[in-house]
């Protein structure tokens, strides 16, 4: 996708290049179609995990997790089930990365809210061979070791 965006940016600019003062109308033509292009590409900067966590006095917290890598962003909705009524939590705030995941020196952890105190700073991190299974982390950064699943999986 990226190549393609590469290649018509480079057309645009070399046709941008020919034209006389711009106003040839063939140009106007390329670049919409470009613009067009690009509105309607997904946007890979913006990753959505799903899943149920784990809940000491409820059925499970059923969690969406939005990154945006672009703008170092994250919203957290985490849905408390089984309570009445079910509590809701809504979290926006800014995102932070890591390089290494236990032995996994390519792997990635992400720090929510890397700008506050550590205490209200929350860890989540991905295998390099398996970015599509996002597991929450202790506060040391680890993977929490349990039968339970403490993991959210990449909604694509």
């Amino acid at each position: 996708m990226r190549k393609i965006i590469i290649l018509a940016f480079a057309s645009a600019l070399i046709a941008s290049c020919n034209s006389k003062n711009g106003k040839d109308g063939n140009n106007a033509v390329l670049t919409d179609t470009i613009a067009s292009n690009e509105k309607n590409e997904p946007d890979d900067t913006i990753s959505v995990y799903e899943g149920t966590l784990p809940c000491a006095d409820c059925e499970g917290i059923e969690t969406v997790l939005k990154i945006d890598i672009a703008d170092n962003t994250f919203q957290l909705s985490s849905t408390y089930k089984g309570k009445q009524p079910e509590k809701n939590f809504k979290e926006k705030g800014t995102i932070n990365t890591e390089r290494g995941l236990e032995k996994d020196l390519d792997g990635t952890i992400y720090i929510l809210n890397w700008d506050k105190p550590e205490k209200d700073q929350i860890y989540y991190g991905y295998y390099s061979k398996n970015p599509e299974k996002l597991y929450l982390l202790d506060r040391n950064k680890k993977i929490i070791k349990s039968k339970l699943n403490y993991f959210l999986e990449l909604n694509e």
